[in-house]
């Protein structure tokens, strides 16, 4: 379920992991650190670029973020208390632009590849006496969880959608919050398999 690649001959499918991480930490840092709206929109049209140059269909894009509209939903309202409409679409906006790239990072990188790349990464570390393998392999698994955990919320509310409860934010939060718990014990008892 964590591997998420979708294989595609295209540029970013061939870039290293390692400068895909790298890349979508400076965004995410620009994104965050920079309070433009102007900014955040053109990071959203150049998201979409990207999607388009590894030939993953745009609507992938919307994947990424349908299923945390309801946690938006909930974002907004509390901006639109205690400060503005506009603020909270800009929130919104920086959220949905961060969710995207990390999703684009895991439809175009094999799992092995984004351990490998990060724990290449790390490897000046070992110096210092750091298990980098494990380190990559934490930071792997939280990238790719990006995505898992708004796909599990999805099936979620898909279901709760034919019992009439889509808007019942406990009917949602509650099974995902289940299912991504035992998610979690199937990883940690892979992990423990393999000597981690």
């Amino acid at each position: 379920m964590l591997d998420l690649y979708v294989e595609r001959d295209s540029p970013l499918h061939a870039l290293a992991p390692g400068w895909k991480i790298l890349a979508l930490a400076i965004a995410g840092s620009v994104l965050f650190a920079i309070d433009h709206f102007a900014l955040s929109l053109g990071a959203l049209c150049g998201t979409l670029v990207l999607y388009s140059v590894a030939r993953l269909p745009v609507v992938m894009a919307w994947q990424q973020v349908r299923p945390a509209w309801w946690i938006f939903g909930l974002i907004f309202v509390a901006q639109l208390v205690f400060n503005s409409w506009l603020f909270g679409l800009f929130v919104i906006l920086r959220f949905a632009v961060l969710l995207m790239l990390a999703g684009l990072l895991t439809l175009t990188t094999k799992s092995s590849d984004m351990i490998d790349g990060i724990e290449a990464g790390l490897t000046p570390l070992r110096r210092f006496g750091f298990r980098t393998e494990g380190i990559s392999l934490a930071i792997s698994l939280t990238l790719r969880f990006i995505p898992v955990l708004t796909q599990v919320v999805q099936e979620v509310r898909e279901a709760q959608k034919t019992r009439g409860l889509e808007r019942n934010p406990f009917a949602i939060a509650i099974p995902s919050i289940v299912r991504t718990i035992k998610i979690s014990e199937e990883i940690s008892d892979a992990i423990d398999a393999r000597g981690f």
